[in-house]
């Protein structure tokens, strides 16, 4: 009862001010914009995307889509959204009961839950419109702010609004769980919510992204997918998988990383890259595909540039599988946990899997010290850029569903294209891509046949650079 007291309550408020909404964002499009810039950053071309509470249109009709909705509960907002995007779709509809029959890729909640009377039933509703690889990014206060916003109100900086929920992000993630839904990334952004000239630019460019200084931010965005409510009979043989085996000057690895690769899935497709190998690793290539090709399904290729992440690239491009996976030639990651990748992505755990040597002990020689210390530098830097911890960014067995893998093609260049090894460009792609990134512990095996192809010093270099590349594509886009 005191839900829809409440709710009566602010859909005469917005009925209300719909007249004069469009006008209010304008002159506060400062604050509005960059929500709206952070949310499109997320969205992309050719997925579908859904608002719900959006108002007068303005964010589902800037971000990018090829189709998008909008729904709302006040039929005045409705109509201005009608009028200024009409090559959008509208519908006036409680958020506590939605009615459509449509699936969505991307599902946008901004700046509604401080308003609803039941954010629970909200989120529970969202099932209806889920696939199970739909996203969703609410966006709401930080709490910490109700003092001021009040006071601004008070003085007339900001327009008074009906009483609000004034929601943690705890409250937020657990309202999520409650609901069926795993989060996996919380944001935090704007310091200063109006434009002073340079001030503004440096405090929400750069000062709001200093670990400390981030939690006072007014702006709070939660990324979360339906938990999967698959069983393992279902997933076990849904997709197809593709494994791709890199090798250079691994003659002698090549018959073992068939021996031991274990079957799973619907089916299995093995490519094997050569890539510039000074030993007979191309002719052993040959050699095995012909003595195994009735056990296996396999494709064979050498490659046309360098480095590990051109093989993988071509092997990619030559891929039919739905899951996509990496396996290192040099086997010092098993072959044998590969079933253990395919599970965590079947399964819902993680659109883009990314394994993790850091978390059992090490065979003695498996990575040596200097190696070590740079993969605890690169696990620190990455778990800032990509506002989740993340503690082994250099494994070489990397996961994603084949149609992101595409999707990620397209963004490419957004990132650049100078990783030789395709670790920080898959992971970079995956988090443009909104993937909930999950990482998988493996035992890291010392090497039994030749040597490691990584420079230290050269290689680290490089990726020292892509790092920094990243800050600006990342935290200071």
């Amino acid at each position: 009862m005191q839900s829809e007291l409440s709710n009566l309550a602010n859909l005469s408020y917005f009925e209300e001010i719909a007249p004069k909404q469009k006008e209010y964002r304008k002159k506060h499009k400062y604050y509005w914009d960059s929500i709206t810039h952070y949310v499109d950053y997320f969205s992309h071309e050719d997925i579908s995307v859904l608002e719900i509470g959006c108002g007068t249109g303005e964010l589902i009709g800037t971000i990018k889509g090829k189709k998008k909705v909008g729904i709302d509960f006040s039929k005045g907002m409705i109509d201005q959204a009608r009028q200024s995007f009409p090559n959008i779709e509208f519908h006036i509809m409680e958020a506590e009961n939605i009615q459509l029959t449509q699936k969505f890729d991307l599902i946008v909640i901004s700046n509604l839950i401080n308003y609803v009377g039941d954010v629970e039933q909200v989120f529970t509703q969202l099932h209806a419109v889920c696939h199970e690889r739909t996203k969703v990014i609410v966006t709401y206060y930080n709490f910490i702010w109700q003092p001021l916003l009040k006071f601004a109100e008070s003085i007339g900086i900001k327009r008074k609004t009906p009483q609000q929920n004034w929601l943690s992000r705890q409250d937020v993630s657990n309202l999520l769980e409650l609901s069926g839904f795993d989060v996996y990334r919380t944001s935090m952004r704007m310091l200063l919510p109006f434009n002073l000239p340079l001030i503004s630019f440096f405090f929400n460019k750069y000062l709001q992204h200093i670990p400390i200084i981030r939690h006072l931010t007014l702006n709070l965005f939660t990324f979360a997918k339906r938990e999967s409510r698959s069983s393992i009979e279902e997933y076990n043989n849904k997709y197809t998988t593709t494994i791709v085996i890199p090798a250079r000057n691994e003659s002698g690895n090549i018959e073992n990383a068939l021996l031991r690769m274990p079957r799973f899935g619907k089916d299995l497709e093995i490519i094997f890259i050569e890539g510039n190998s000074t030993d007979d690793t191309w002719i052993k290539i040959q050699e095995i595909a012909e003595k195994y090709k009735d056990q296996f399904n396999i494709k064979i290729a050498q490659q046309d540039g360098k480095g590990k992440g051109d093989a993988v690239r071509k092997g990619y491009n030559m891929a039919n599988g739905d899951i996509l996976m990496i396996l290192d030639a040099d086997l010092t990651v098993p072959p044998e946990d590969l079933p253990k990748f395919y599970d965590a992505i079947a399964s819902g755990k993680g659109d883009f899997i990314n394994g993790c040597r850091l978390v059992y002990k090490m065979e003695k020689k498996a990575m040596r010290p200097l190696n070590l210390l740079g993969n605890k530098f690169f696990s620190m830097a990455f778990s800032w850029l990509l506002d989740r911890p993340f503690k082994d960014t250099l494994c070489g067995t990397k996961v994603i569903f084949r149609d992101d893998y595409i999707r990620l093609i397209k963004n490419r260049t957004f990132f650049g294209e100078f990783d030789p090894f395709g670790d920080f460009d898959l992971i970079f792609g995956a988090y443009k891509l909104n993937c909930k990134i999950a990482e998988l512990p493996i035992r890291y095996r010392e090497r039994v046949y030749g040597e490691t192809n990584i420079s230290r010093f050269k290689h680290g270099l490089i990726l020292l650079r892509m790092c920094i590349f990243a800050l600006k594509k990342i935290k200071f886009y």
